[in-house]
C-alpha cells in the first residue's frame, strides 16, 4: 500500500532525514519533508489542521519526527497536532516529552526496576559534597538538563573539582545531574538501536584519547557489538517505558550488569548504518508500513 508520509525535518540535507526519504521513496510511498517550525496551526473542535508554506497539509497517513531538542515543545505541539487529525506518528508527542525531559525519564526507568548510575538531581545545593556522596563519592559525572550530544556534561576526579563544577551551576540558576563514574565502563558505551520491539543494531562506542565522552559528535569511534540476553531486553524495556517506537538506548556496561544512560526519541542514523552496515532507514519505512495505516480522516485524541 502506498503512503503519503511527512517527515518532520529542520533540514532535508541531514543524513537521517535523507536517508528516511530515500528508503521511503524507493518503497514507492510519497514523501514529503516538512519544516516543522515554518508549520501553522488551526486548533478548533470540529476540523484541527496544520498549514504549511501557504498549503493545507492534508491526506498524510503518517508522520516522522525528527525533532531538535532545541525545538521540543514547537514540536511536540505539532506531532499534537497530527494526532488530531488521526495521522499516525512514529513517535508520539507524549513519549517525545517523556524522553526530552532527563529527569522524568530517569523516574520512569527507576519505577520499572531498570539499572542505572547511582544519581542524584539538584537545582541549588548549600553543601555540595553532601550531593556528591549520595551517589558515592568522586569522581563523578554531571550533567545540565539541557545538555545535548555530550556538551553540558563534566567528569569531576575529585571532590574539589565536583563542588566548583556544582557551585558554577547554581550560580546559573541551572538543573542538574550528579551520577556516579562507571569506571569499568572504560569510556565506553553501548547504543542499542531497538525498532517495535526488536534490537536492530548495536555498537559500541569510546572516547577519543584525553576525552571520556563516547560521543560520535565528540571524535568518538564505533565498532559492531554483541548485546547480551540481558543487554537487549534492558533496551527494549527501556524503550518500551518511554513508550517509544524507534529509540536509540545508551547503554554502560558495568560490574552489575548494562545501566541505561539515556534513551533517544530522534537517535542520529548515520552512526549506526554505517558501523552496522545494516540499512536501519529501511527498517523504520517498514515498521511504520505495519503500523501507520489509521483510518483516513479518523480522529485520535491525546492529552
Amino acid at each position: 500500500m502506498k503512503l503519503k508520509i511527512g517527515i518532520l525535518s529542520r533540514n532535508k540535507n541531514l543524513y537521517s532525514t535523507r536517508r528516511l526519504a530515500e528508503a521511503a521513496e524507493s518503497r514507492g510511498h510519497d514523501v514529503r519533508v516538512i519544516d516543522t517550525l515554518k508549520c501553522y496551526m488551526d486548533i478548533n473542535s470540529s476540523e484541527p489542521s496544520i498549514h504549511y508554506r501557504g498549503d493545507k497539509l492534508e491526506g498524510y497517513d503518517a508522520v516522522i519526527p525528527r525533532i531538535g531538542a532545541s525545538i521540543t515543545e514547537y514540536g511536540t505541539a505539532v506531532i499534537r497536532q497530527f494526532e488530531m487529525m488521526g495521522v499516525y506518528s512514529l513517535v508520539e508527542s507524549i513519549p517525545l516529552g517523556r524522553s526530552r525531559d532527563k529527569l522524568r525519564a530517569l523516574q520512569l526507568l527507576s519505577r520499572k526496576g531498570l539499572g542505572m548510575p547511582v544519581t542524584g538531581f539538584a537545582h541549588a545545593v548549600q553543601n555540595g559534597r553532601e550531593l556528591i556522596k549520595l551517589v558515592g563519592g568522586a569522581p563523578v559525572v554531571l550533567k545540565l538538563l539541557s545538555g545535548t550530544q555530550g556538551r553540558g556534561v563534566v567528569l569531576a576526579e575529585t571532590y574539589k573539582a565536583a563542588e566548583s563544577v556544582i557551585d558554577a551551576f547554581t550560580e546559573l540558576g541551572a538543573d542538574f545531574l550528579v551520577q556516579e563514574f562507571i569506571k569499568e565502563a572504560g569510556g565506553s558505551d553501548v547504543r542499542a538501536f531497538v525498532i517495535g520491539r526488536k534490537v536492530v543494531a548495536a555498537m559500541e562506542r569510546s572516547a577519543a584519547e584525553g576525552e571520556f565522552r563516547s560521543n560520535l559528535h565528540r571524535g568518538g569511534k564505533a565498532v559492531v557489538t554483541k548485546l547480551t540476553p540481558e543487554e537487549r531486553a534492558t533496551a527494549v524495556k527501556a524503550s518500551q517505558t518511554m513508550g517509544l517506537h524507534v529509540a536509540g538506548v545508551d547503554l554502560l556496561r558495568s560490574a552489575r550488569g548494562p545501566l541505561v544512560m539515556e534513551v533517544n526519541s530522534s537517535p542520529g542514523l548515520r552512526g549506526i548504518e554505517e558501523t552496522s552496515g545494516k540499512d536501519i532507514a529501511g527498517k523504520i519505512i517498514e515498521y511504520v508500513e505495519q503500523n501507520g495505516r489509521p483510518t483516513r480522516g479518523s480522529r485520535r485524541t491525546r492529552g
